[in-house]
């Protein structure tokens, strides 16, 4: 039998078929195998991450198996690298130090964990500050006050920079002169003369950590409570100065004592007691400034007015009829007023004996009865209709509220 070749190559037709099948089936093995390479890469990489998985099991496996700790506090450290701990339950112990404790950095009163078993100190633990306590730090700076919304407090307001704002930025000038800045001020007067507002003021002036509290907040239930958040209270601001620490409603806790009084009266004035030493006591303050205020100075305790905790007592009076007429353009310089309001010299008179707080809520009455008459210019008329609601209306609640009392 006859062989066909090809006509162009003359190879033989049987030997071209198997030419090409030998490269068909090369081809395929090549992408088999780059397809089985691929696959063998991935399998390596599950098994990698198969086995940190597997680590971490056992590392946290490990973890749990061991034996708990003790929470303590350290009383002392000894000279042959021991130390006396006072456990959670009550004893004391002289127990040993683990190696991977550095000796060098343990202070007295520092809290730390003791093994179960031993009773050794495993590790140096971080002090822990009551969440009442920590939520009193401002983290943001009041931005809706400034010394340039305050009008006519201008001696209250240079002793309050005087004794909180100049010893933080310029302390080299009471060096030279030989005495140290005052430790506190107490801000004192009627409701609504500004207290409040200056020390929001303060806060924002200033870079020092401000730390805002309500004397009410201080009054536990339980004994005990108040006077330790006292003692959180200045630790924190001593951790963190310079600090300002500013307590409104001085009166809650600051009242007289009374030798007749019923258990939550002496636990109130075992918090008062508490305060004082923290303002006052052994215990170095360090950089930490003190503004208190309070509407009843008249019922605080001799003992907190005394010089070395509030060396300055600043009172806010009402304000006189300059001091008003700079409140009402404070309060009036983004509205739009018609020239013949523009003149506030017309409501001082009417405004006799009203506080700051009263003439900014008069503004703001003034505003809305222009809203109410769907216009956007405040008249006259708005502003002398708004002194009559709110100043005739403040000393009708007041008479209502002393007929009731």
């Amino acid at each position: 039998m006859a062989i066909e070749k090809d006509k162009d190559s003359n190879i033989p037709i049987e030997k071209e078929k198997d030419s090409n099948y030998l490269i068909t089936y090369t081809r395929h093995l090549e992408r088999r195998l780059r397809n089985l390479e691929s696959t063998k890469s991935k399998l390596e990489r599950e098994l990698l991450s198969s086995q940190r998985d597997l680590a971490n099991l056992r590392q946290e496996l490990d973890r749990l198996r061991q034996p708990p700790l003790i929470s303590a506090n350290l009383t002392d450290l000894l000279p042959d690298k021991r130390a006396v701990v006072k456990s959670s339950s009550g004893p004391s112990f002289i127990v040993n130090i683990a190696r991977k404790v550095d000796f060098e950095t343990l202070k007295v009163n520092d809290r730390v964990a003791l093994n179960q078993r031993t009773f050794s100190v495993m590790e140096r633990l971080p002090s822990v500050v009551d969440p009442m306590v920590q939520v009193m730090e401002i983290e943001e700076k009041p931005s809706e006050y400034t010394y340039d919304d305050i009008g006519g407090l201008e001696d209250q307001l240079q002793e309050v920079r005087e004794t909180v704002e100049l010893p933080l930025l310029k302390p080299e000038i009471f060096k030279k002169v030989g005495v140290s800045p005052p430790k506190g001020i107490l801000l004192f007067g009627s409701p609504g003369t500004g207290k409040t507002m200056i020390a929001k003021a303060v806060a924002n002036a200033t870079n020092a950590t401000f730390i805002r509290i309500i004397g009410s907040e201080l009054v536990q239930k339980f004994i005990g409570e108040g006077a330790r958040m006292v003692r959180e209270l200045f630790d924190m601001a001593r951790q963190k100065t310079p600090a300002i620490i500013f307590i409104d409603e001085l009166d809650a806790i600051g009242s007289k004592r009374l030798q007749v009084a019923t258990s939550g009266d002496r636990e109130v004035q075992r918090t008062l007691m508490q305060l004082l030493s923290e303002l006052d006591g052994f215990n170095n303050r360090g950089d930490v400034r003190i503004i208190g205020a309070t509407n009843r100075p008249d019922i605080l305790d001799p003992a907190l007015l005394r010089p070395g905790r509030f060396d300055r007592l600043i009172e806010f009076p009402p304000p006189n009829e300059d001091a008003r007429l700079q409140i009402f353009h404070i309060h009036t310089r983004n509205m739009n007023i018609e020239k013949k309001a523009q003149n506030f010299k017309q409501f001082l008179s009417a405004t006799e004996g009203a506080t700051g707080a009263e003439i900014k809520a008069i503004v703001m009455e003034a505003g809305m009865f222009a809203i109410r008459r769907e216009s956007d210019t405040i008249l006259v008329t708005d502003f002398k209709k708004a002194i009559t609601k709110v100043v005739k209306g403040s000393k009708k609640t007041h008479d209502r509220f002393t007929l009731y009392a």
